[in-house]
């Protein structure tokens, strides 16, 4: 076996290790609102809030995450994130353990779901910075591709194998399996030799956003269509009184995954700003087909193409990211253009939330469409001026 394919073998570890890692994140999804409503006097809001506070938590610990892959390495940052997805399972099966109040299962809760951010983090941005330490900055682009295709694979299968591990096993069951999981990933990623650091001065964290900056734009817009799917496609077909609610999800993953894994070479091969580009304008064109569409088959394609748009711009524009910082803030630099995307995925939510209150919700989609427009209009101007400076 050549170095060229035995690192691709050690990359297929680490996607497989975040796989089962990422259904630590995957699993509780969807069960713990489930929980919180059960408890009285616990509604909505709080019900949100349990899930959503892991996000806040993220985007504050990307830069001591990527300063962490950055000088010790991406291993031990993997490795550590791992370790912390564990603790942060078990303290939430605390949270299940009999004659505590609400009060105190629901402050465990949180703690443990702040405690799971910071475990996503560490291992994602070691994962980044792991993988391209293996196969070289000349496959940047598959290492984006093949991180993102773990993470939303577990994503798709993680919910409904959740609730019923909850259903059966009840949280405190639950936790536990997702607490089991990562450790599974530490011992898949065990024998994988850690890879070089490297040396250099670094600046700070703000300055680096700045130099990301067009590129970290253009992923926050393709985000916007991201969520407002993710959260109103199985309104907007109850609404419709349309069959198949949850097929429309079903046809955004699999296109999302299945384009990671059949495009994941395109970036590293053609360009990042290219594919970005095309995927925007695929992007676009099942948003805007989502709200116009007069039938499920329709808007079940446009969910279809909006997979497919959203699949590659992350790591196409990734592969850009790379490119401008140099190697000792490469994790640093993918962190902070990670946390542009997390912004994204809060913020759309409540924004689309007023807008379909006051229009309904197939004009959550303009909303979509437009984004991922002015996003190819922001990739066209950087390959423009790529163009010239050839």
């Amino acid at each position: 076996m050549n170095s060229e394919s035995a690192s691709l073998r050690q990359l297929g570890r680490l996607a497989i290790a975040l796989f089962l890692a990422y259904m630590a994140v995957a699993l509780p999804l969807a069960a713990i609102p489930v929980a919180v409503l059960h408890w009285p006097g616990y509604g909505n809001g709080l019900a949100g809030l349990a899930v959503g506070i892991a996000f806040f938590s993220t985007i504050l610990s990307r830069n001591h995450a990527g300063q962490m892959a950055d000088t010790k390495g991406g291993r031990p940052c993997m490795r550590t994130g791992l370790m912390v997805y564990v603790a942060a399972s078990l303290i939430c099966v605390l949270a299940a353990l009999p004659g505590l109040s609400d009060g105190a299962r629901y402050a465990i809760l949180i703690i443990g779901r702040l405690l799971l951010g910071v475990g996503e983090s560490l291992t994602i941005v070691g994962m980044l910075g792991w993988g391209i330490g293996l196969v070289g900055q000349a496959r940047a682009g598959r290492v984006l591709a093949w991180t993102g295709a773990a993470m939303y694979g577990a994503f798709a299968v993680g919910g409904p194998i959740g609730l019923a591990l909850y259903q059966h096993a009840g949280l405190g069951g639950l936790m536990g399996v997702s607490a089991l999981l990562p450790l599974v990933g530490l011992a898949l990623v065990h024998t994988i030799p850690a890879t070089p650091t490297h040396a250099g001065g670094r600046p700070p964290f703000w300055q680096v956003l700045g130099t990301i900056r067009w590129q970290g734009m253009a992923v926050a817009l393709q985000g916007v269509g991201f969520a407002a799917l993710g959260a109103f496609l199985p309104l907007r077909f109850i609404a419709a009184h349309w069959p198949g609610a949850g097929l429309g999800l079903t046809c955004f993953g699999t296109a999302f995954v299945a384009g990671r894994f059949v495009c994941g070479h395109l970036p590293d091969r053609i360009g990042g700003l290219r594919v970005a580009l095309l995927s925007l304008v695929v992007e676009a064109a099942g948003q805007y087909l989502l709200w116009l569409a007069p039938s499920p088959v329709l808007a079940l394609t446009g969910a279809l193409l909006t997979g497919a748009g959203c699949s590659m711009v992350f790591p196409a524009l990734g592969v850009e990211v790379v490119r401008l910082v140099a190697p000792a803030m490469r994790a640093t630099a993918l962190g902070g253009f990670a946390a542009f995307q997390d912004l994204a995925y809060g913020a759309t939510g409540p924004l689309a939330g007023l807008l379909a209150d006051r229009c309904g919700y197939p004009v959550v989609f303009v909303l979509g469409g437009a984004c991922a427009t002015l996003g190819a209009g922001i990739v066209l101007v950087l390959l423009n001026g790529q163009r010239a400076e050839a």
